[in-house]
C-alpha cells in the first residue's frame, strides 16, 4: 500500500482524528438546568472552596494535554506547530484508543522556552497530566525540567521517557535470551538527542555501569571540545568517563548492546562482527534503521529489534504511554518517576512470558492486557514512592 497517498486521502476524509463529545445529556429545559445554568454554580463553587474537587466534578481527572512547538515532528523536523497537528491528532487518538484517556492536542506558535513553558504553565489547571511531544533537543530538557519545578501534575516528555520504558524493556528479555547481565556489558549509543539521553540514563538507573555514547561529532567525552558549550553532553561525558575515541566504528568494538536512535545505515556488517559475542542490536533510526535486521543477523547479532513494524521486535511507544499516564491519572501522581517508568518496563517485559525468544521480546501493540499491566504497574510504583495522591 501507499500509505503516503492513502493518509492523505484519509485526512481529507476524516478532517480531523479527534473529537469533543458530551457526557452529560442536554435533551430537555431540566437537562440543561443541570449541567449548565443554574445549577452548574454549585460545582463551580465546590471547586473554589477545595480546588482538589477539580478532579472529582469536572473531566480533569482524565485529561491530558499534548503539547508541541513542532520542531521535531516525527521524522520531518521543524515543520511548525500547525504542520504537526496530524501527528498530536494522532498521538490524542492513540491515548484515547490504547488507554481510555482524553487528550487535547495544543500546538504552540513559539520556539522561545520562556514562553512555552510560560504557555503550558497557565494551561495546568484543566489537565491532570501534560505529554510534550516533538520537541528538538536540548530545548525539551529545559522544557520538561522547568515544568516539572512548578507542576503538581505528570510531565512526561514521550519522545525521551516512552521511548525509554519500551527500551528498557526489550533490553531486559534480551539479556534472558542472551544470558547477559545489565551490570556486566558494555552498550554503545548512537544518537544523544531526546531519546538516546534518556534511553541512558533510565538504563542507568537500572544498573548498567558501561556505556559509551556517540553524536555526529563522534564518541562524548571528556574534553571534546564541543562540549563546553553544551552542558547536557558535558553531563553525559562525566557520567560515562569513555575511554574510546573516535566514532561509533571504534566504540562498537567488544559491546554487548547497541542503542540506535540516530540516521539511517551508520552501522555495518564488519561492525556489528566487532562486537562482543551475541550481540543485541536494536537499530531504531526510522523509517531506514542504522542497520537491517538481516544484515546484523547475518553478522551475528543474537536479538535485533527496530522501530519498524515489518520486522519482528517492533519496539513502539505505544506499548508504555497510555498506561503509565491511565496508572499516573487513577491515582492522581504528582509526577512520573523513574520508579514508575522502570516499574512499567518490567511489567512489559514479564507480558511476553513463555513466548520469549530472540524475535519476541516485547508485546504486540495490540495485546489486550498491556494497557491494564502498565497502568497497574505504574499506580503501584507512585503509591510506594509517595507520589499518589489517592
Amino acid at each position: 500500500m501507499d500509505y503516503a497517498s492513502a493518509s492523505l486521502e484519509k485526512h481529507y476524509e476524516w478532517k480531523g482524528k479527534i473529537e469533543v463529545t458530551t457526557r452529560a445529556p442536554l435533551d430537555s429545559a431540566e437537562a440543561l438546568s443541570l449541567a449548565y445554568t443554574p445549577g452548574v454554580a454549585q460545582p463551580c463553587l465546590e471547586i473554589k472552596n477545595d480546588i482538589n474537587k477539580s478532579y472529582e466534578l469536572t473531566r480533569r481527572w482524565n485529561t491530558v494535554a499534548v503539547i508541541t512547538d513542532g520542531t521535531a515532528v516525527l521524522g520531518l523536523g521543524d515543520i511548525g506547530p500547525e504542520a504537526g497537528m496530524p501527528v498530536m491528532e494522532g498521538k490524542c487518538a492513540l491515548f484515547k484508543g490504547f488507554g481510555g484517556v482524553d487528550a487535547i492536542p495544543l500546538c504552540i506558535r513559539s520556539k522561545d522556552v520562556d514562553t512555552i513553558v510560560s504557555t503550558v504553565s497557565m494551561l495546568l489547571g484543566s489537565f491532570g497530566g501534560v505529554n510534550l511531544e516533538d520537541i528538538s533537543a536540548p530545548r525539551c530538557f529545559e522544557i520538561e525540567n522547568r515544568l516539572k519545578e512548578i507542576s503538581d501534575i505528570p510531565i512526561f516528555h514521550d519522545d525521551q521517557h516512552g521511548t525509554a520504558v519500551v527500551v528498557a524493556a526489550a533490553v531486559i528479555n534480551a539479556l534472558k535470551v542472551t544470558g547477559k547481565k545489565l551490570s556486566e556489558l558494555k552498550a554503545v549509543f548512537s544518537g544523544a538527542g531526546a531519546a538516546g539521553t534518556a534511553i541512558f540514563r533510565l538504563l542507568w538507573k537500572m544498573g548498567l555501569k558501561n556505556a559509551v555514547l556517540c553524536d555526529i561529532n563522534g564518541v562524548i567525552c571528556p574534553g571534546r571540545p564541543d562540549l563546553e558549550s553544551d552542558k547536557y553532553l558535558a553531563e553525559l561525558a562525566d557520567m560515562t568517563k569513555p575511554t574510546v575515541r573516535g566514532g561509533l566504528k571504534e566504540a562498537l568494538v567488544g559491546a554487548d548492546l547497541f542503542i540506535g536512535v540516530s540516521a539511517p545505515n551508520l552501522v555495518t556488517e564488519e561492525m556489528v562482527k566487532s562486537m562482543a559475542q551475541d550481540p543485541i542490536i536494536f537499530a531504531m533510526a526510522n523509517p531506514v534503521p542504522e542497520i537491517m535486521p538481516d544484515a546484523a543477523k547475518a553478522a551475528g547479532a543474537a536479538v535485533v529489534g527496530t522501530g519498524r513494524s515489518d520486522y519482528p521486535n517492533q519496539i513502539n511507544n505505544v506499548l508504555c504511554f497510555p498506561g503509565i499516564f491511565r496508572g499516573a491519572l487513577d491515582v492522581r501522581a504528582s509526577e512520573i518517576n523513574d520508579e514508575m517508568k522502570i516499574a512499567a518496563a518490567n511489567a512489559l517485559a514479564e507480558l511476553v512470558g513463555d513466548e520469549l525468544d530472540s524475535e519476541h521480546i516485547l508485546p504486540k501493540a495490540f495485546d489486550p492486557r498491556v494497557c491494564g499491566a502498565v497502568a497497574t504497574a505504574a499506580a503501584e510504583a507512585a503509591r510506594k514512592t509517595g507520589v499518589a495522591r489517592i
